[in-house]
C-alpha cells in the first residue's frame, strides 16, 4: 500500500494555534470530514476512544491518531504538521508536531493494519521526519510523504 492510495494533497496540513491534543483531534476530524464526506463530530469520537485507550504519541515528535468508522468506503489519511509541538502524551513525554490521521472501516482489520505499517515505516526515517519539518507547505510535505519506498533486496 502507497500512502498516495490513501492520501491526498488536500488532506495534508500546516496548522499554527493549536494548543491541546484535542483541538489536533477535532482539526483532523473536521479535514478527514471534508475529505471523506463523514461526521467530524463521529470522527473526533472514534479518535478520542482510541486516544482513551492509550496515546498513539510514538515518540520523537510523531503521533499516528487513529480509529475505525462505520460506512466508511475505505482507510483514508490526514497528515498533520504544528507550526509549534503540543503535549501529546507520548511515550517518550515529548511533545508532537507530526501526525498523521488514519480512518478505516468497521472491520477492515489488513488494510488498516498494512497503513499503520506503512505510516510507521516511513515516520522512522530520520531524513524523512527532518524533510517534513523543513518543508514550506503543504503541497511540499505531501510530495515527501507519497514518495514510493525503494524496495529492498532479499539478503
Amino acid at each position: 500500500m502507497e500512502l498516495a492510495d490513501i492520501l491526498s494533497e488536500e488532506s495534508v496540513i500546516v496548522c499554527s494555534g493549536l494548543k491541546t491534543k484535542s483541538d489536533v483531534l477535532r482539526k483532523l476530524a473536521e479535514r478527514a470530514a471534508d475529505v471523506t464526506r463523514g461526521d467530524a463530530g463521529q470522527i473526533f469520537e472514534a479518535l478520542s476512544d482510541r486516544e482513551a485507550l492509550g496515546s498513539t504519541g510514538l515518540g520523537n515528535g510523531i503521533a499516528i491518531p487513529h480509529g475505525k468508522l462505520a460506512g466508511l468506503p475505505g482507510v483514508a489519511a490526514v497528515f498533520m504538521r504544528l507550526d509549534a509541538p503540543i503535549e501529546f502524551e507520548a511515550v517518550d513525554d515529548q511533545p508532537v508536531d507530526l501526525m498523521m490521521m488514519l480512518l478505516a472501516p468497521v472491520g477492515a482489520g489488513a488494510d488498516h493494519l498494512k497503513a499503520l505499517a506503512r505510516v510507521a515505516r516511513l515516520l522512522r526515517s530520520e531524513s524523512t521526519v527532518e524533510a517534513l519539518r523543513r518543508a514550506d507547505d503543504a503541497r511540499e510535505i505531501y510530495a515527501i510523504l507519497t514518495q514510493p519506498i525503494p524496495a529492498t533486496k532479499a539478503a
